[in-house]
């Protein structure tokens, strides 16, 4: 599995050894943190309308929850949780919190149900929360703004019907500033953070030259964590 962080040429590759440990069973939940991430979901983007349950679960139990699109917010967001079960690796220097949980709006007009989940062109949204939020755990690692998982090396659409082909981790930008961490009544602080789908000349700019060359790439376009799957290539 690989990721990219930043170096001062561009961006550094990250190889993760395969996991030497087996399937190992998700550490139980703790009620205190799930309470306090539904009642963020529910303050900041609106009502959860259901959640996508994990049957069985490696390490973390990773489930998705769905607010359902509005006049006023014509989009589902999705939102996971469990991530944040297990703390992640964080190096010292990077001063964040070691623990997280992911986002991603689609559209309206998206599929979210059990007979569409049957083709990868509607599914891999899905699958992309819960691979990255499971990632650290499984790599004993770290995930935090500016990284980003191809999928795969040289890195592949996610499905035949897509041309994007890995994601970036963001900040949100189209939110309150307080939505980005959501905090516990004991006070654990956890990082809330989008994954933005990128094309494969993306990616390969963002490792050539890093993350502000992307970034000023966006400029010319609207890149945000509402997913546009007709979005051309900022490259």
């Amino acid at each position: 599995m690989e990721t990219t962080g930043e170096n001062a040429a561009g961006s550094q590759v990250l190889r993760h050894a395969a996991r030497e440990t087996s399937w190992e069973p998700a550490v139980d939940g703790d009620e205190e943190t799930a309470r306090a991430i539904e009642a963020h979901i529910e303050r900041y983007f609106g009502p959860i309308a259901f959640v996508w349950h994990e049957i069985v679960s490696d390490l973390v139990h990773i489930d998705v929850h769905v607010v359902e699109p509005t006049p006023q917010r014509p989009y589902f967001v999705l939102v996971t949780s469990g991530m944040s079960d297990r703390p992640m690796n964080v190096p010292a220097a990077a001063e964040v919190s070691p623990f997280a949980e992911l986002m991603l709006c689609l559209p309206e007009t998206w599929p979210l149900n059990a007979d569409a989940f049957e083709d990868e062109n509607a599914y891999w949204p899905i699958r992309w929360l819960k691979m990255v939020a499971r990632l650290p755990h499984e790599y004993n690692t770290w995930i935090g703004e500016w990284h980003s998982v191809p999928n795969g090396d040289p890195a592949e659409p996610f499905a035949s019907k897509t041309p994007f082909a890995g994601v970036l981790v963001a900040p949100m930008v189209r939110c309150e500033p307080e939505a980005n961490t959501i905090v516990t009544e004991s006070g654990k602080e956890i990082s809330l953070l989008a994954l933005v789908p990128l094309h494969r000349a993306e990616i390969d700019l963002k490792v050539a030259r890093g993350t502000d060359a992307l970034l000023d790439a966006f400029d010319a376009i609207s890149v945000s964590e509402i997913f546009d799957p007709a979005r051309p290539s900022a490259v």
